[in-house]
């Protein structure tokens, strides 16, 4: 087992790295930095799609893998990719860039997209554990992830379309959106994109070796949560909108939207 994950992990790798240098490409020439957030959408995408191509598990495992994790990887993808392309650089990266300092960032936005590199391959493990298991018993736990991972696909995509929306309107530049889902968390879509990976994790967990999978999402909470997704975004927030932000704060959840009134 342990040989088999090695050798498709280091073919999902190889597939992986293009897509990271084509991203660092994008960034010499645009000097935008989020091309990365894309190629690590598209790049994860394209393993799941590989795996469950050339994997010998399965079809019907393969399958799901190919969708879930094809229609995870397209839909992210070409909406940060249709984001990078019409906006200034994330506020995310801004903040690194001042976090380091002076000098020339391109060797250290390098030693960043690799970093994500190894992050793509680590979270292509879900779909690799699917895709090898030759059962053909479809038990709870993959009906239940492919539930889960449609509540959240769409709820990620319902809080990109409502803050897409928001940032529109001309007379909401400097304001704080907090209408829709906005409302019951202050980063949805970021809720949202951890639940599709418990759904990832939920349905491997009955492959051999499918522990290992709950990986990805432990990950993904630790990045979403301490790195470089909720403590970036709200030092940006803070630092554009002030105390509007503060209060957006006081009265709504970071991470888990609230329920009820």
């Amino acid at each position: 087992m342990l040989h088999d994950l090695l050798v498709y992990s280091a073919h999902g790798a190889v597939v992986a790295l293009g897509f990271v240098l084509a991203a660092y490409a994008l960034y010499l020439t645009t000097n935008n930095a989020s091309w990365i957030d894309t190629a690590w959408a598209l790049g994860t995408g394209a393993l799941a799609v590989l795996y469950a191509v050339t994997i010998p598990g399965a079809f019907e495992r393969r399958l799901l893998v190919g969708i879930v994790g094809g229609a995870w990887g397209a839909r992210l993808g070409l909406y940060l990719a249709w984001r990078t392309a019409r906006a200034p650089e994330d506020p995310r990266y801004r903040t690194l860039r001042a976090r380091w300092g002076g000098g020339e960032p391109r060797l250290r936005f390098l030693q960043f997209y690799l970093t994500q590199w190894i992050v793509i391959v680590v979270l292509g493990v879900p779909f690799l554990l699917v895709a090898r298991d030759g059962s053909t018993m479809i038990g709870w736990p993959v009906l239940a992830g492919a539930r889960l991972f449609a509540i959240g696909w769409i709820g990620e995509a319902v809080s990109d379309a409502q803050l897409a929306r928001f940032r529109a309107v001309a007379t909401n530049r400097g304001r704080v959106c907090d209408t829709g889902l906005w409302a019951r968390s202050r980063h949805p879509n970021y809720f949202f994109e951890w639940v599709q990976w418990c759904a990832f994790a939920l349905i491997a967990t009955a492959s051999p070796g499918g522990w290992l999978a709950w990986v990805a999402p432990a990950m993904m909470y630790y990045f979403l949560t301490q790195v470089t997704g909720v403590p970036l975004t709200e030092a940006q927030s803070l630092a554009s909108r002030g105390e509007a932000y503060r209060a957006y704060q006081a009265r709504v959840s970071a991470f888990f939207p609230r329920v009820g009134r």
